[in-house]
């Protein structure tokens, strides 16, 4: 195993605290004694690859015949940011790997060392039900703050072999955040080597690409991601909108290659749709219906939101509608009527305002002067500032809401770090 620790260690294509990240746990550095480490820092800088090719290494290097955890937020994004990178780079080092992929396993063998690493996914508080019981090596935690606290525990405490170690690799978040605040804050007290990357840790970048990357966030998202810092949100959600660029006047209605309208439905809440079309890659909210019960003094039922829907439609080809996934009844309503294909839209507020703020920032999508409400609610939009994690004031959000169900759902954005900006990576 001595070879391949050397291994890592000639590798010419990795920074310096790449290099630090791949070898600390060698016999030849003086970081080897700690339980644990934390890579976190901007995005594209390069943590994931060198952790994950770290606790490999190192896997083979202290154990064998022994069971180790590689954790992300999903399987999905797990296979895709670091067992796909991975496979050809541990081919190049003499590595062979099976991938069990209804088992969600993977078989791994050096010369004449054989582990398994068991993959999983920790979205929500029910997964960490899905560890429980096993007994690990180490365990590798990618996106460890999107994921629940309690499946982050679990994970720790199968982690019982002597000998065994932690790895956790993250895109900073709120400042209020438990791992930031148990973990990151106390990383002497536990033992833990903490390491604090930015895009120039990564050689692969380019000058060109580093700043574009750069011209693609603002606000909170710029301080993470760009400069990775632990930031609070704060002020206006969306502060790279404005008027003089995303409000227009639509093409014709017959130069539209597609159309969606989106859905945000109250009844005592205001009801939003919006009208969406897209012309030359471009995507444009044409019109718009807004109800405001408490405002009006009347509440519409059902049928009536679904009567201004076929107005808001017109005689329009609509691809589908996209709607609040908590409308229940009104999904019910829309598919009775059997004209519009229906979509439970992706409600996941935080993710979706980053790629909202992303389509503003490439300048993807516009709005019609005729948009009033929107054009309201952007200039209202705030984030909550005494929130103990990222969220935005329940307020004046209708009309952003279904804005981000349609860019979330209807643009289908790939979960990378290119679109989301964010993240997530």
């Amino acid at each position: 195993m001595i070879s391949l620790s050397s291994s890592l260690s000639s590798f010419r294509n990795f920074s310096e605290k790449q290099l630090q990240a791949m070898t600390w746990w060698c016999d030849s550095s003086d970081k080897n004694s700690y339980d644990a480490i934390i890579c976190d820092g901007a995005v594209r800088s390069g943590k994931t690859v060198c952790m994950s090719l770290s606790f490999i290494a190192w896997s083979f290097y202290a154990f064998s015949d022994t069971s180790f955890a590689i954790c992300g937020k999903t399987i999905a994004s797990l296979k895709r940011n670091v067992v796909v990178p991975l496979n050809s780079i541990l081919a190049s080092l003499g590595f062979s790997m099976k991938l069990k992929s209804s088992q969600n396993y993977i078989e791994m063998t050096y010369k004449d060392r054989v582990n398994r690493f068991y993959l999983f996914g920790g979205k929500d508080e029910g997964s960490a039900a899905l560890i429980q019981g096993m007994t690990l090596g180490g365990v590798l935690l990618d996106e460890v703050a999107l994921m629940p606290r309690s499946f982050v525990e679990q994970a720790i405490a199968r982690c019982s072999l002597d000998g065994s170690k932690l790895w956790f690799n993250c895109n900073p978040e709120h400042p209020m955040h438990w791992f930031y605040r148990e973990w990151i804050l106390k990383a002497k007290q536990k033992n833990c080597l903490y390491l604090h990357f930015t895009m120039r840790d990564n050689p692969s970048l380019t000058e060109k690409i580093i700043r574009r990357y750069e011209s693609l966030y603002s606000g909170a998202f710029y301080k993470r991601f760009v400069e990775g810092k632990w930031v609070a949100a704060q002020g206006v959600v969306y502060p790279m909108f404005s008027e003089e660029i995303h409000v227009t006047v639509p093409p014709e209605t017959d130069r539209f290659t597609r159309f969606f309208i989106s859905c945000d439905y109250g009844t005592v809440n205001p009801c939003s749709f919006g009208l969406w079309g897209e012309y030359e890659k471009k995507w444009y909210r044409i019109r718009e219906y807004y109800y405001d019960s408490r405002k009006i003094g009347e509440q519409r039922t059902d049928a009536e939101h679904y009567e201004e829907l076929e107005k808001l439609a017109d005689d329009l080809r609509i691809e589908s509608v996209i709607v609040d996934p908590s409308a229940a009844s009104f999904i019910q309503c829309i598919r009775r009527k059997g004209r519009f294909t229906v979509i439970p839209a992706k409600n996941d507020v935080v993710d979706g305002i980053r790629q909202v703020s992303d389509v503003l920032k490439q300048r993807v999508i516009y709005f019609s002067p005729e948009c009033k409400d929107t054009l309201r609610e952007f200039s209202l939009y705030k984030w909550d500032d005494k929130a103990v994690r990222d969220a935005p004031r329940k307020e004046n959000d209708h009309a952003m809401d279904d804005l981000r169900y349609f860019v979330t759902t209807a643009l289908n954005a790939p979960e990378n770090d290119f679109f989301v900006m964010s993240v997530s990576r």
